[in-house]
């Protein structure tokens, strides 16, 4: 089974947010949107017409999305078979976090790695049907 297809994000918390967004707008040039962050836009090797992306986001410190872990950051990781790759996930006793969620972009499941990092894992849907591309 293919596991992990692409990064799919990059996610952290911020002590100030607004600031920390001024900065990489500023000095690295990254304009996020009103929601903190931003989508860096790409197409699949092996269908130029799929759009993927891969988001950076600030966060701000007292979010509980990045629960039960501790971390200051996480990482989202694109999969191709969420359900199957769970699954096998639990079976080699692999931490799962909640239940897998289906958005309008996709489905989404959480694991901790062995340092209790959360990791976001994302079947995102086909770029036709992503409402934010």
């Amino acid at each position: 089974m293919k596991r992990v297809t692409g990064l799919g994000g990059v996610f952290f918390k911020c002590a100030n947010q607004a600031s920390a967004i001024d900065w990489y707008r500023k000095h690295l040039g990254i304009e996020a949107a009103d929601w903190g962050g931003f989508a860096f836009r790409w197409r699949e090797p092996e269908d130029t017409e799929e759009i993927g992306y891969t988001v950076w986001s600030a966060f701000p410190k007292d979010t509980k999305y990045f629960a039960p872990s501790e971390s200051a950051h996480m990482v989202n990781f694109r999969v191709a078979d969420l359900e199957g790759l769970m699954t096998a996930l639990r079976e080699e006793g692999v931490e799962i976090v909640g239940d897998i969620e289906q958005h309008e972009n996709g489905k989404f499941g959480w694991i901790l790695d062995p340092e209790g990092n959360k990791i976001e894992l994302w079947e995102p849907v086909p770029s036709r049907d992503d409402p934010y591309l």
